[in-house]
């Protein structure tokens, strides 16, 4: 065992994990494969093409894979639709081992054919999974011939991988979309930019119906979004993507990359935005307002914040007095959602002792270690044994995380604030800092602890 400043570390874990200290260099490892057959926080590499892609309401989605990877399908995010249900399906070939031998690629033609018949859809993704990275099926080719023969938009979407993880699933989905904005050309829609104020929001999935909480400043700003990528989003809105004049991002972790290519081929300039927190919500409306270049939105904007942030503090100084002093942990996927809880727990009187990510990269870890406190362990890509020694070693009040976090909270006999995709109430904007600090006050308060330990 290895120690940094009495916090003991596995010695092959030591370039994951550090005891923040202020004035050095974080030297964190971060964005490195999970072990193959190691139990990591993470999922694979379909699981993360799946949650970004899924939000989109009239698309059709293939698992050509076995059963078990099509249990990832129904609802698999809080995702709220204006418009069509369908996303909320899914159709697997489930393959067996007579076509792990012999193929599956005419099983995937079926399943295409089928979906023809039935339902008529205009947007198909079909996704590999690691059996059929390992039989060599090709997709690609079974996608293209299928699309050619009924004249509908058929995107395959790369996501096998023993060893990979949800980042590369980020990877896989963001060229299915840029395939799906490219396909706009065989439509004959030429790529145009009005100049008008409209903009790309990438990196909301619509979890609770939070996008239409942060459309409706932007509404009040004057700006319209152009295309949701992904949530509450259609097959046309995101051929329509191309014709934004800005793109903002707000899960960099799955969205980053998108983000650069769309400006790399359509010129579309990109700001890194959070909505999660008073603090973040702010500082990225009028980011957003200034990068229009429009005084007059920039205007309407801090109008907007000051009638706004003037209410929900009133709201939030109940839970403050109820809440100072405790301590929380934090493990989520993105760096962007870890650095906006800080932010939120500060704002409330809690103190971070304990904060991570499944994906954070580099530059989110300086954040990160630039405003937590001194002898907080920062870690990347931990496991449940790891999450429980810190937690237990720095007194944590509330872990705040997903599904996969939520048992072993209550195992340790604490409380819990699940901050995941498979939520129903939203915590963006300033409502959801108001949701977000009475769910915290609920579950840290709860008389249930009287009966623990």
């Amino acid at each position: 065992m290895l120690k940094q400043n009495q916090t003991e570390i596995l010695e092959e874990r030591k370039d994951f994990i550090i005891c923040n200290s202020q004035g050095e260099n974080s030297g964190l490892k971060c964005g490195k494969d999970s072990v193959a057959g190691s139990v990591s926080q993470r999922a694979c590499v379909y699981c993360g093409a799946r949650v970004v892609l899924n939000p989109i309401t009239d698309a059709f989605h293939i698992v050509h894979g076995p059963i078990g990877c099509a249990s990832y399908t129904w609802d698999i995010r809080g995702s709220l639709s204006s418009g069509e249900e369908v996303y909320r399906n899914s159709f697997s070939t489930d393959l067996r081992e007579k076509d792990v031998v012999f193929g599956g690629e005419k099983k995937l033609e079926g399943a295409i054919e089928e979906i023809v018949q039935q339902y008529s859809p205009k947007l198909i993704f079909v996704y590999s999974t690691c059996i059929v990275g390992v039989i060599g099926d090709d997709i690609e080719a079974v996608c293209k011939k299928m699309a050619s023969k009924h004249s509908i938009t058929i995107i395959p979407v790369q996501s096998s991988g023993f060893i990979g993880n949800k980042s590369m699933g980020y990877k896989a989905a963001c060229n299915a979309l840029l395939k799906l904005m490219e396909s706009r050309k065989d439509a004959g829609i030429e790529h145009k930019n009005e100049n008008s104020a409209k903009i790309n929001f990438l990196g909301d999935f619509n979890l609770a119906g939070e996008i239409w909480i942060v459309k409706n400043y932007f509404s009040k700003m004057g700006i319209e979004i152009n295309a949701k990528i992904t949530g509450d989003s259609t097959y046309e809105e995101i051929l329509r993507a191309p014709e934004a004049e800005l793109n903002i991002v707000q899960c960099a972790g799955s969205m980053t990359y998108l983000a650069k290519e769309m400006e790399v081929r359509y010129g579309i300039p990109f700001t890194k935005v959070s909505f999660f927190g008073i603090e973040d919500t702010k500082y990225s409306l009028m980011r957003v307002a200034e990068a229009m270049g429009d005084k007059k939105i920039a205007e309407k904007a801090k109008a907007m914040i000051f009638i706004e942030e003037l209410k929900t503090q009133s709201q939030l100084e109940v839970y403050r007095k109820r809440l100072e002093g405790k301590k929380a942990a934090i493990y989520v996927g993105g760096g962007f959602k870890a650095i906006s809880l800080i932010k939120q727990f500060r704002d409330l009187g809690i103190k971070t002792v304990m904060v991570g990510t499944q994906t954070g990269r580099e530059e989110e870890y300086e954040i990160i270690k630039s405003i937590a406190d001194p002898g907080t362990v920062i870690l990347d890509d931990t496991n449940p044994s790891e999450l429980e020694k810190f937690i237990k070693e720095k007194g944590a009040d509330i872990l705040v995380g997903g599904v996969k976090e939520r048992p072993l909270a209550y195992k340790l006999g604490i409380s819990f604030c699940d901050h995941n995709h498979e939520r129903k109430h939203p915590l963006c904007g300033f409502e959801g800092a108001v949701n977000f600090a009475k769910e915290v006050d609920l579950t840290i308060n709860s008389p249930v602890w009287r009966y623990t330990g």
